[in-house]
């Protein structure tokens, strides 16, 4: 077997259309590009003021009102992407649907809407693709390390990084709606309220600003729409031509604190559709600067959606970030190189010939290369239930590249790859991920038992057919004669299978 794991790319061709859709706290973002001699052309740009954070009640419930505000700008997006292939349109949530107590009540009716599937991410991933989008809207020079602060609806991410990579992410709860709607719920502005709020927010970002502060950076930039606003201000009050200073943003916020409620605030170059939420933008950057003692920090063009469309770039390919993040966990974790290559090998060959039966496709078979690259990662804590510590691993940790339900899914794949199968192995998945999740379960179940002895020797014969929910499996009888072990496990499988719903056959041949 070659050094390097096989891979199943979507070749992108001349003329191929992506697009990216972010469903942030505040706006919802698309932005349509066309792939050209390896370049994205922007070639359309959507934003709808939604407010979802708006509508997020204590309890993770969605108010009605909000739910059918977001659906109504979904479908809109959805109509002019309808004709974008699956596989070509990424859509990502941020921090109001990962705060829902029930985020599928939403997601389903959403991706209706759009009629595409949307990917929830955690704070970290967020960050990781800002930062992509920033990067390569506006290079940095060659060694230097960069701040990039975005301020969102429901959430803030700090990132430092370097080129193309985010060397430190970090995401705090705090958001310019959230944040608003926090110390200013009754809609009263003051100096002594301003004060007290400034002290707990400051008191998050001095959580990691230390580590930011020793490791430094060359300049810092603020993506979105609220430090766009902000930059906006400061050039319209001729406190700077753009850039946001140490300097500017206190007499800025003076200006801002002479209204005594937030529909009165008054600031040159504030739009009305921001007025509503520009107090906790300021309130917190201004605790960014103070805490992290910055000077000035000039305004980005791009955020997270252009972000994601050079994310698409790189995936399915040699620069998928997600094969360098399942590298990295196998390393960190010190999983056996060889046998996973062993079970990956024999993965891949099933799968060959069940795909078109069961209507998987080249992503899946991405999927299930990366949970076999994974299934002992558990193995590090101990061999007892060394699956559950696995999927534990891999449900949980910040992992780049990948979004909440890709982790659930790789998850449910390494969870389920040996002993009995729970009935809420899957309870975390999407319906329209169920059927592939089961379906690669049973091929990664087979792999790995095929493997067990951790014999060097590929298996000589080996066929795989599936028709319906019964996976066929015929191997060769001396194969099996000579592997009593082996032969005993797939028999036990015959039994163990039908947690998947499926059915396995086994003949000798």
């Amino acid at each position: 077997m070659s050094d390097a794991f096989p891979t199943s790319k979507l070749p992108l061709v001349d003329g191929d259309l992506l697009a990216a859709v972010d469903l942030g706290s505040n706006s919802f973002h698309m932005v349509v590009a066309r792939y050209v001699l390896g370049q994205l052309r922007i070639v359309d740009r959507l934003r709808e003021t939604v407010r979802l954070a708006e509508g997020l009640d204590r309890k993770g419930g969605l108010s009605p009102e909000v739910r059918q505000r977001a659906l109504e700008c979904l479908a809109r997006f959805g109509q002019r992407i309808r004709d974008i292939p699956p596989q070509r349109v990424r859509a990502i949530a941020t921090n109001t649907v990962r705060r829902l107590a029930v985020p599928q009540a939403f997601l389903m009716p959403a991706e209706t809407a759009l009629g595409h599937a949307i990917e929830v991410v955690a704070g970290r991933e967020e960050a990781r693709l800002i930062y992509l989008g920033v990067a390569h809207a506006q290079p940095a020079r060659p060694g230097e390390l960069r701040m990039v602060i975005d301020i969102g609806g429901g959430s803030t991410e700090c990132i430092i990084g370097s080129g193309f990579e985010a060397i430190e992410r970090e995401s705090l709860q705090l958001g310019c709606i959230a944040t608003t709607r926090r110390f200013f719920e009754n809609g009263k502005l003051s100096r002594k309220k301003w004060k007290e709020a400034l002290t707990e927010v400051t008191a998050e970002f001095q959580q990691f600003a230390g580590t930011y502060r020793a490791l430094g950076w060359n300049e810092a930039l603020g993506s979105s729409g609220t430090n766009k606003a902000i930059g906006d201000i400061c050039a319209a009050m001729k406190l700077t031509k753009g850039a946001v200073t140490a300097e500017a943003l206190p007499v800025l916020r003076d200006r801002l604190l002479q209204a005594d409620r937030i529909e009165a605030i008054d600031l040159p170059g504030l739009s009305a559709d921001r007025r509503p939420v520009i107090a906790g933008g300021v309130l917190i950057l201004e605790a960014a600067f103070d805490a992290l003692g910055l000077k000035r920090m000039a305004v980005s063009k791009a955020a997270m959606r252009e972000g994601v469309l050079y994310d698409m770039l790189g995936r399915g390919g040699a620069d998928d970030p997600r094969d360098a993040s399942v590298a990295a966990l196998m390393q960190r974790y010190g999983i056996d190189d060889s046998q996973a290559r062993r079970v990956a090998g024999t993965a891949m060959r099933l799968f060959e010939q069940v795909a078109q039966a069961w209507s998987l496709d080249a992503d899946d078979n991405l999927m299930l290369q990366r949970a076999a690259r994974l299934h002992e990662l558990g193995l590090a804590i101990a061999h007892s239930q060394y699956h559950v510590h696995g999927a534990y691993i891999v449900e949980h940790s910040d992992i780049a590249g990948f979004s909440r339900q890709q982790q659930q899914f790789l998850a449910a794949l390494v969870r389920t790859h040996r002993r009995n199968i729970p009935k809420s192995a899957f309870d975390a998945l999407p319906d329209r991920l169920l059927a592939p999740a089961r379906r690669l379960a049973a091929v990664l179940r087979v792999a790995v038992l095929l493997h067990r002895g951790h014999e060097p020797d590929p298996i000589p014969q080996l066929d795989a057919r599936a028709d319906g929910n019964i996976l066929t499996l015929a191997v060769s009888r001396r194969w099996l004669d000579a592997r009593p072990l082996a032969r005993a496990d797939l028999e036990g499988e015959l039994h163990d299978i039908a947690g998947l719903g499926l059915s396995l056959k086994l003949e000798a041949i």
